[in-house]
């Protein structure tokens, strides 16, 4: 009995060995299928594991050696004059003292020769403009231009020889996308942090002011005060936004952080060092986003596309022949997809550059040619057009006229056009004497004037009536 057993045992045991064995070398390769799964969702588990990427495949090494040593940190000296009620009381004097303000952010090196991209905010109402390299170098920089409508501001060092960033295009980045996030946050110098591109086209409404360009470029990679005028590079170290804002209750990063796209960057300031200003270009429509009730009205098949509810007299969609309920879109081989997109886009163009609009009227698809222009409905901006545009037609002043108001400056307004200024009192032949307490002494001074202050809300006419009485009336410049 005792023998029984024993051989029972030993064959049990083969059995198991024997089975084993089979398991591990004959339905090794052999593909076993969970009978829950579907058809299509085996197959989708099967893409899955065969094409995953490894997270640690993500190389960001390159992109920060290409770009650390040209991201540089932006001190700005400011003074501001301030009420000093004691001062007056025991010293004499104004009652006002200047108060010095110090402020931090980042910027980017963008050639050899020492220019360098930065936020407008980071370098606004400075009196001086310090810049220290990544090597601890210093210099003092010139501003070269600035532009709150996109936030963007150039600046120049002396300098050569310097590690630069080189442009992307930020119209080929895909949402997913690695990115880096480099700057000096805090006051800590050459930091880099990585996420990925959550969304494109965001419209924040940090800028109130209803002129601005707001198409961000949407990250998770932590950004926080100092980070500001710093790049956003993709993992070739290529430049495809300067970091501007966050999204935070507290004053630091809590989740989400903003750049102004590379496309539009350079654009600005291309045109601050080819022209002095920055070139606006108008489509000349009011457009609305679409919703799904308006997408059943209007034949499209999703909500991504801006309805134009309004074509403007003289402008670049009259002349190409867009209409009102025409939907757009995409503009060239970039999709349309809200106002943000539409608005992205046109603040990376010129009055003059020839674009193509795709847009659905009545169910139909349909592309066109479209040539932008200016404000003034005009490929390029002559001497006179501000002036004609925000005033009207003017004169200069004859000998009598300065002898009858003994001035020897300013300048007649012989045909008033803008209706808000006639509603507010002026009329022919008043004569503007100063804009922002700036005397001008001819047209072409008004103008400049004007032009130098577009960016603004509005300026300040300093008005002399016919009847000698001076005052003052503030013009939207819109």
């Amino acid at each position: 009995m005792k023998k029984i057993s024993t051989l029972f045992l030993i064959s049990a045991f083969s059995g198991i060995l024997t089975l084993g064995g089979y398991k591990l070398f004959f339905e090794k390769n052999k593909q076993v299928q969970d009978p829950m799964l579907t058809s299509s969702q085996s197959n989708l588990t099967s893409r899955l594991v065969n094409y995953a990427i490894p997270a640690e495949n993500t190389d960001f090494t390159v992109a920060a050696d290409a770009t650390l040593a040209a991201v540089v940190h932006v001190k700005n000296v400011s003074v501001q004059e301030v009420q000093d009620p004691f001062s007056s009381f025991f010293y004499g004097g104004s009652g006002t003292r200047e108060l010095k303000q110090v402020g931090t952010g980042s910027g980017v090196i963008i050639s050899k020769d020492g220019y360098i991209i930065t936020n407008n905010h980071v370098i606004d109402h400075a009196k001086t403009l310090e810049i220290t390299l990544n090597d601890q170098r210093k210099f003092t920089a010139t501003l070269i231009g600035a532009d709150p409508n996109t936030d963007i501001a150039l600046v120049k060092i002396e300098a050569t020889n310097l590690p630069y960033i080189p442009f992307g295009n930020s119209n080929n980045i895909k949402v997913g996308e690695w990115v880096l996030a480099v700057g000096n946050p805090f006051n800590l110098s050459s930091t880099v942090t990585a996420g990925i591109i959550s969304a494109k086209g965001r419209n924040i409404n940090i800028n109130k002011n209803n002129r601005a360009i707001e198409s961000f470029i949407q990250t998770d990679a932590v950004v926080n005060p100092g980070n500001s005028g710093g790049a956003l590079v993709n993992t070739r170290g290529e430049l495809i936004g300067i970091n501007s804002a966050i999204e935070s209750i507290t004053g630091s990063y809590m989740g989400y952080s903003f750049a102004v796209p590379s496309n539009i960057a350079k654009k600005v300031i291309e045109d601050m060092m080819l022209f002095g200003n920055v070139q606006r270009a108008y489509l000349g429509v009011n457009v609305d986003d679409l919703d799904a009730d308006k997408a059943k009205i209007y034949e499209i098949p999703n909500t991504e596309g801006v309805i134009i509810v309004n074509v403007l007299d003289e402008s670049a969609a009259l002349k190409a022949g867009l209409k009102k309920d025409d939907v757009i879109i995409k503009m060239d081989e970039v999709e349309i997809k809200k106002y943000a997109d539409l608005s992205g886009f046109l603040g990376s163009k010129r009055p003059g550059d020839k674009i193509s609009v795709t847009f659905i009227r009545a169910g139909v698809k349909k592309t066109i040619p479209v040539t932008l222009k200016n404000r003034f409905g005009k490929e390029s901006i002559s001497k006179d057009d501000y002036v004609n545009y925000y005033i009207g037609e003017t004169k200069v002043l004859t000998a009598s006229e300065k002898s009858k108001f003994n001035i020897d400056f300013g300048v007649k307004i012989s045909k008033l056009t803008n209706k808000e200024l006639i509603d507010k009192g002026l009329r022919n032949n008043d004569i503007i004497l100063a804009v922002n307490e700036v005397k001008i002494f001819s047209a072409s001074e008004l103008s400049l004037l004007l032009k130098n202050n577009e960016n603004k809300d509005y300026v300040t006419l300093q008005i002399l009536n016919q009847q000698g009485r001076i005052g003052y009336v503030s013009i939207r410049l819109d």
